[in-house]
């Protein structure tokens, strides 16, 4: 089967030559790599070119990133479709793992486990695996914003196709919202458990990192357009109302880190919304009595005093 990798590239000079190199690297060889350079101002352009006839950049424009993953779409020629954004890469078994399931159990989407890698400065400071807890509960995998990362999935390209491609005008939680659209769809997913794909949190610069409220409040809206579907087609449970309720305490949590005062005003929505769960990591022993005994603002205030 042969397996389109697409990767759109804007000012990646840092990154784009480990990308383009894993893809080509891959040990399933029928493999094609296709580039859109985003209007590159950096050395992008000249990385891009010292690899000759192995890879086609097909576009130089500026258009966004997610139009230019449309458009290596329209140009794919593969089967298979991996994306992979510009600051990450692939181990080289990544794609052949993934193919071995399709072939074993049949697919749309192949989705797995996701390496992330934490840069400071010039070097990694932590890698971990995230992976989701259970890989057949994809609702549940959703919800707990585990289900996709951008190179984590290979894309029967039939089926991505089905779903128009990525949404144009979608600012931030990409492979989020268009994951959520596949499973409306009803598209077949399948679990590869090897962790092929490395995710780089290298700058504070990019949008999302830059503007943490509003990948916040499109988390919330995309969260409540999956609730809205669900309870519409009668799968609305209990253990998925929870799942949503602690990740808008999470979410709280992080928006309280920039501005309390705009994180009170999200925990009072989302709390009159569908309530809030206080599990997991963000909601140690200490934290659930202060906000037991004295609410949201105050355990904020308290935790951000006791911050190192």
């Amino acid at each position: 089967m042969k397996v389109s990798i697409l990767i759109p590239c804007k000012n990646a000079e840092r990154w784009i030559r480990k990308a383009v190199t894993s893809a080509l690297s891959q040990t399933h060889t029928n493999c094609e790599v296709l580039v859109w350079d985003d209007g590159s101002s950096d050395s992008s352009a000249r990385i891009l070119a010292s690899f000759g006839s192995q890879i086609r950049v097909i576009g130089t424009t500026p258009i966004g990133s997610n139009p230019a993953r449309n458009r290596l779409l329209e140009t794919a020629s593969g089967q298979w479709i991996q994306f992979l954004d510009a600051d990450d890469y692939l181990e080289p078994r990544k794609i052949a793992a993934q193919l071995t399931e399709i072939h074993s159990k049949g697919a749309d989407v192949v989705y797995g486990p996701v390496k992330e890698e934490i840069w400071r400065g010039n070097e990694v400071k932590t890698c971990h695996v995230i992976a989701p807890q259970d890989p057949q509960d994809l609702i549940g995998t959703w919800l707990r914003w585990h289900l996709a990362q951008t190179g984590s999935v290979l894309w029967k390209r039939s089926a991505i196709q089905r779903l128009g491609g990525w949404h144009p005008k979608q600012p931030c939680c990409q492979d989020n919202e268009i994951m959520l659209r596949a499973l409306q769809r009803g598209l077949s997913f399948t679990y590869c458990p090897f962790p092929g794909a490395i995710y780089r949190l290298w700058s504070e610069d990019t949008l999302c990192r830059r503007n943490p409220t509003m990948v916040i409040r499109e988390r919330s809206r995309l969260t409540d357009v999956m609730l809205e579907w669900l309870e519409s087609t009668g799968r609305l449970y209990d253990a998925y109302r929870r799942l949503a309720a602690q990740g808008a305490f999470e979410m709280a949590r992080t928006l309280a880190k920039y501005d309390l005062d705009e994180a009170d005003a999200f925990h009072r929505e989302r709390h009159a919304r569908y309530g809030l769960m206080l599990r997991g990591d963000a909601a140690p022993f200490s934290y659930r009595a202060v906000y037991r005994l004295a609410g949201f603002r105050c355990a904020e205030r308290l935790a951000l005093a006791l911050r190192p």
